[in-house]
């Protein structure tokens, strides 16, 4: 990641999801941004997951793993996906937007993980630290870092992540899949 966001630019980026969140579920246009007020580093191209919960529990998260627009536009963007377009959950209705909590995750590019068995692997991974992506073919599936917290054993991580992809949980152990690490820099309100 080239620079560390700033105290304010993680503001700004925490106030620009929740009011696409706001307008996307109250189906309103969302106002327009004065990039002139935006720092350099927000108009860059970034990459971002927002997620979002309800005391705790995930409610939704949505983003992208390579940048391909400003990183202010892809947090808007992914605030409102996250709200109305992740399968796992109904659309965010008005009446759950004062409970819930918005979470940004900036991305690094992903790297490849180079390893030669499924136990080079598992030594080669770091919890909290990595967020990873699998991919078999066309199937593809990742965690961000924080699900570590979650599933802090690599063994079940992995089988929850192949499982996510749609492939058999101990595909990683019998298989060389295509291997990607990166990290983020999270911040939520």
């Amino acid at each position: 990641m080239s620079a560390q966001l700033s105290a304010e630019e993680k503001q700004t980026l925490l106030y620009l999801a929740r009011e696409a969140l706001e307008y996307g579920v109250r189906a309103k246009n969302l106002p327009g941004v004065d990039e002139n007020r935006l720092t350099p580093l927000l108009r860059a191209p970034g990459a971002s997951f927002v997620t979002l919960t309800i005391h705790k529990q995930l409610r939704g998260c949505i983003g992208t793993l390579q940048p391909y627009q400003a990183l202010f536009e892809d947090v808007r963007e992914h605030a409102i996906a996250a709200a109305l377009q992740d399968y796992r959950f109904p659309p965010v209705r008005a009446d759950e937007l004062a409970r819930i909590q918005v979470e940004v995750s900036r991305l690094t590019l992903p790297q490849v993980l180079e390893y030669t068995d499924h136990d080079n692997l598992l030594a080669r991974l770091r919890p909290t630290m990595d967020g990873v992506i699998l991919r078999d073919g066309s199937r593809r599936a990742t965690f961000l870092p924080q699900v570590w917290e979650q599933i802090p054993d690599k063994a079940e991580f992995l089988s929850h992540l192949c499982a996510k992809m749609g492939a058999s949980p101990d595909a990683w152990r019998h298989k060389h899949l295509e291997v990607q690490i990166y990290q983020v820099e999270e911040f939520h309100e």
